[in-house]
């Protein structure tokens, strides 16, 4: 049985500026996956940076509030919301509340570094 605990996993920052702690990758893991799932956090007044994936990805807002950017599109999004983000949409998220934006990212098919453009 695999399990993961968030607080174990190794934080790094990614190329859209938030701090990743990934949870499980098929690619770096003996896993029958196609998605990969990772914990993502923004500090308050923060944003990531502009970027698109060849892949879909669904961001689940876990903690804090922010609005969601895709494409041309802007939502509020806090706790317990689910967003959809198709292949190729710009795409970033800012924090807007008084405390840590904190969310899961489930791309499929599993990210790759190639599949992201950072604008």
């Amino acid at each position: 049985m695999l399990t993961r605990i968030i607080d174990e996993c190794e934080a790094f920052i990614a190329g859209d500026n938030t701090t990743i702690k990934e949870i499980l990758h098929p690619y770096k893991e003996d896993l029958e996956i196609r998605y990969s799932l990772a914990h993502a956090s923004l500090k308050e007044g923060k944003a990531s940076i502009p970027h698109r994936l060849k892949t879909s990805e669904v961001y689940y807002i876990l903690n804090g509030k922010g609005v969601m950017h895709i494409d041309d599109e802007s939502n509020e999004v806090s706790s317990n919301h689910s967003v959809y983000i198709p292949p190729n949409a710009l795409q970033y998220i800012q924090n807007t509340g008084d405390s840590e934006l904190t969310f899961l990212c489930i791309v499929d098919p599993a990210w790759r570094e190639e599949d992201e453009e950072i604008l």
